[in-house]
């Protein structure tokens, strides 16, 4: 059962022509095409269908595509699929509980209308999941979707499958890549295909060897550009620092993440390149022994000195954060060492770096501030200075907020002026209302840049080049 199937026929179509998939990058072009009939339905719960179905069809695009001619990406022949898209499209992503065991691949294709190709490059890229028993449906899943989760997690039913035999429900439900297309799901599988992973089209811009500031037997250091993930994304781990980087140096085994900073974000990142020195530098970090320096381009002067706010402690963006202490939010510090005035970047600079215009009213001048980060918490930066009325530069999800708590200052429930609510239920309502006046998620650059990192009591330290609102 699927969901097109309970919503009614003809929601969707994405069934692409065989002359089209010949060529992972007409099979993109095909989707993208696509688009605007499942937009509605991006996410589909369930899908069971015959087992005959599509089968042939699914051999004869297993035969007619192949690869597109190998693209020399700064000496990397990087062929997985491509054209990457200069523009993220509408998500969409499918839960399927598998009828007829056999290769996760050739299901897929069969019951998704994709290219088998396509689906590959989706296992290469970390799109696809399993879990031995599908999870609980989300609150808005239909009588028709419970049903279907509740006949393919029957007691009855599970007992007999045993794969599960010694795991609790829970246990089995926990979600694992698949990592080969030929790997085996059996009947009762619950399968989630991320179809329009999250792309990083800066990556195919830079040249990799530059951006690198050292290397060594047990990390790399990355001046990390703007619009890139460290260490790549839950549906995609090919699209990042440490798989460009490592192709980039020739090595033969991937570089590791040891810390994150936000993909809008630039400057130094360290990349282990064995598990053990991993390890190493996550227990640097606990221990408070590396060190951080930020430059931060801000609208508005920020005070010298330490500021201290809490934030709530939800991993859902944007960060909200208090000047006053509450309980279970977490203490966030920075302390801000230097700031000066500078221009502000003109448009061609701002052009160049997909720097986005976030409405502030004056444009004259900006401030370079020299931050050092004391607690490293998820857009502290980003999240403290616009609390303080100075958004960094580009910021197009705290700049709004400021913006409209310069105008009303009421508005935001844990400012200065926040109103005295008279219950709970009031007060939610102005939280919900407050996380609405911010906006999205920059696109590219920020004006926030990881200038300075250094452990071990300066033993390692190392600078990042100039950031990209001083560039001519």
């Amino acid at each position: 059962m699927s969901l097109t199937s309970l919503l009614g026929h003809g929601c969707r179509s994405l069934v692409a022509p065989v002359a089209l998939a010949r060529t992972l990058a007409l099979t993109h072009v095909a989707l993208g095409e696509h688009s605007k009939s499942y937009q509605h339905v991006k996410v589909a719960w369930f899908s069971k269908r015959s087992k005959k179905k599509k089968r042939v069809a699914c051999e004869s695009l297993k035969q007619e595509v192949t690869y597109p001619t190998a693209a020399s990406v700064y000496g990397y022949p990087y062929t997985r699929l491509l054209p990457c898209p200069s523009q993220n499209g509408p998500p969409r992503v499918e839960h399927l509980v598998v009828s007829e065991g056999g290769p996760v691949l050739e299901y897929i294709c069969k019951n998704l209308d994709l290219p088998a190709q396509f689906v590959a490059d989706l296992i290469h890229f970390g799109a696809v999941y399993y879990a031995l028993v599908c999870p609980k449906p989300p609150p808005t899943a239909t009588p028709e979707e419970m049903k279907v989760y509740k006949e393919a997690t029957a007691p009855s039913v599970l007992k007999k499958r045993a794969s599960i035999k010694g795991k609790t429900v829970r246990e089995a439900q926990k979600t694992f890549r698949i990592t080969h297309v030929d790997q085996f799901v059996e009947d009762g599988t619950y399968l989630r295909v991320h179809v329009h992973p999250k792309r990083f089209p800066r990556c195919y811009e830079i040249d990799w060897k530059s951006r690198v500031i050292a290397v060594n037997e047990d990390f790399v250091v990355l001046d990390k550009p703007a619009g890139t993930t460290v260490g790549g994304t839950t549906d995609n781990i090919e699209e990042s620092c440490a798989t460009f980087t490592s192709h980039a140096l020739g090595l033969t085994t991937p570089l590791m993440t040891t810390h994150q900073i936000d993909n809008c974000t630039e400057g130094c990142v360290v990349l282990a390149r064995t598990k053990e020195y991993c390890s190493v530098f996550h227990g640097k970090i606990r221990e408070k022994q590396v060190k951080k320096l930020y430059l931060a381009l801000a609208a508005a002067p920020v005070p010298l000195g330490t500021i201290t706010h809490y934030m709530r402690p939800i991993n859902v963006a944007p960060r909200l954060i208090s000047e006053d202490s509450i309980e279970r939010w977490s203490l966030c510090q920075l302390e801000v060492m230097e700031c000066k005035k500078v221009p502000w970047p003109n448009s061609v600079i701002e052009e160049k770096y997909g720097v986005e215009d976030c409405g502030w009213p004056s444009k004259d001048y900006a401030y370079e501030c020299k931050i050092n980060l004391l607690t490293g918490k998820t857009h502290q930066i980003r999240a403290q200075l616009a609390a303080h009325g100075a958004p960094l530069v580009g910021d197009s999800m705290y700049m709004p907020a400021a913006i409209a708590e310069i105008a009303s200052p009421e508005l935001n429930p844990f400012g200065k002026h926040k109103k005295h609510y008279i219950g709970e239920d009031e007060k939610e309502i102005a939280v919900t209302e407050w996380m609405a006046r911010h906006g999205k998620e920059p696109n590219v650059a920020i004006g926030l840049q990881a200038c300075q990192i250094s452990w071990d009591d300066g033993e390692h330290s190392f600078e990042a080049r100039a950031p990209w609102w001083r560039c001519e």
